[in-house]
């Protein structure tokens, strides 16, 4: 026998929400945008991204999960005032739902697991809040900033501005011929410094089929990839990774060393690789994957991924921006 909140999923996941009407509109209305979304409880510290949005008359949700990137939610709705959707089951058959109302602009909401053959009785049940993103106003990347002092975060001898994420493991990186270079898996690097507004120079080496990151305020992750030759793609080397694609395919090949330049100002972002404009004002749209937290309208660290491949830094300089030029 198929008990009501059985019934109810099923209906809920094999339709689309219509809004054909004036009232379901209007209960869309509260939900609709992006949101900034913080675990609580069991799962402080875990920060995700959503956005709400109607296309030809029915709902649809982009999602951002604690690692990856951006999915198009497979399933959303609107049931009995509250948002419901899933990313989809996964690999074992269980099934993440989050289930939300706003109150007093706040999105709060519950994410539960379902397992299949547990009579739909969750084994996990975490709290979240969501708060709206900043409201950025008008920035320029490439307007003629004033400068401050130059932040050396590596000076080809030691680690000693740079804090490891997990500091329960090993930080699994050493300097070796004036070169910061993590082992396969390593912990992710945290710069003891927190910026706002900055231009970020790198330079560094990738070896073959590897990847890493540098994520900009510790929020936005512009991809390092082996991806010499191919075509610019959403998560390729220097894209914010899953948001903004480079304009062109700067890479070198594995092996050989790359230079990398940012100015992120506000949520707005340019990238140079090799000395080619890649990406040229771009608007930052949210966090991406693996951010360390969605404070977007704070000062944030460098951080240097290092879980995934093999690489080296010779080079790492941060030059803060002490005045913004508004664009005319």
């Amino acid at each position: 026998m198929i008990c009501s909140r059985q019934l109810a999923l099923i209906v809920l996941f094999g339709i689309w929400l219509t809004l054909p009407s004036h009232t379901g509109a209007q209960e869309a209305a509260a939900f609709l945008g992006k949101w900034n979304i913080s675990g609580e409880g069991a799962g402080a510290g875990q920060v995700y991204w959503l956005e709400v949005g109607i296309e030809k008359e029915k709902l649809f949700g982009n999602f951002v999960n604690r690692r990856g990137a951006i999915v198009r939610l497979p399933e959303i709705a609107i049931i009995d005032g509250e948002l419901v959707f899933s990313v989809g089951r996964r690999a074992n058959g269980a099934k993440q739902v989050h289930r939300a109302r706003v109150e007093e602009g706040r999105l709060l909401g519950r994410m539960s697991e379902e397992i299949p053959g547990s009579n739909n009785e969750s084994s996990i049940e975490i709290p979240w809040i969501g708060l709206r993103p900043p409201q950025w106003g008008s920035h320029n990347a490439n307007a003629r900033h004033r400068f401050g002092t130059p932040v050396q975060l590596f000076n080809g001898e030691n680690l000693d501005n740079w804090l490891r994420q997990d500091p329960e493991r090993p930080i699994g990186w050493a300097v070796v011929d004036g070169a910061m270079v993590n082992e396969d898996h390593a912990n992710n690097l945290i710069s003891k410094h927190r910026f706002d507004n900055f231009r970020i120079r790198c330079e560094y080496r990738i070896e073959p089929k590897s990847n890493s990151g540098i994520f900009l305020r510790g929020r936005y992750e512009l991809q390092i990839l082996d991806d010499f030759g191919q075509p610019p793609a959403s998560q390729g080397h220097m894209a914010l990774y899953s948001r903004l694609t480079p304009a062109i395919n700067a890479s070198l090949p594995a092996g050989q060393w790359q230079v990398m330049e940012a100015t992120i100002v506000g949520n707005r972002l340019t990238v140079e690789l090799n000395g080619k404009r890649v990406i040229d004002n771009g608007i930052v749209e949210g966090i991406t994957g693996g951010a360390l937290d969605n404070d977007e309208a704070s000062p944030g660290p460098i951080m240097i991924q290092g879980d995934h491949g093999r690489v080296s830094f010779r080079k790492i300089i941060v030059t803060p921006i002490v005045n913004l030029k508004q664009p005319a």
